[in-house]
């Protein structure tokens, strides 16, 4: 019975918090442009996000064209403006804390 407390109490606390580790496959884009997340998810994209960014956009993940994440630590976003790249992080609702990120 402790045993069943115990783990009950676990996933309520982990379920609570609604921060989850994920993979995710994205496009990095400007906050500004994002509100168009089917225009920004592609590479005629890149010089505009780029310089969007350069002159103090915040920077957003764009996932499949539709899914649109803040980050939480925009600078690890910054140097990959307007790529294609794929990044390991925690999600919490629409905010993403980035841990790592790859070029596609």
């Amino acid at each position: 019975m402790k045993k069943l407390l115990a783990i009950t109490a676990l996933f309520t606390t982990i379920a609570s918090t609604g921060a989850f580790a994920e993979t995710l496959n994205g496009w990095v884009s400007d906050a500004m442009c994002a509100s168009n997340p089917k225009k920004v998810s592609s590479a005629d994209h890149a010089a505009c996000a780029q310089k969007c960014i350069k002159g103090g956009e915040k920077p957003v993940l764009v996932v499949n064209g539709e899914k649109v994440y803040t980050i939480t630590n925009p600078a690890m976003l910054v140097p990959q403006a307007g790529h294609h790249v794929i990044v390991d992080g925690t999600v919490h609702g629409d905010a993403l804390t980035v841990k790592s990120v790859k070029a596609m």
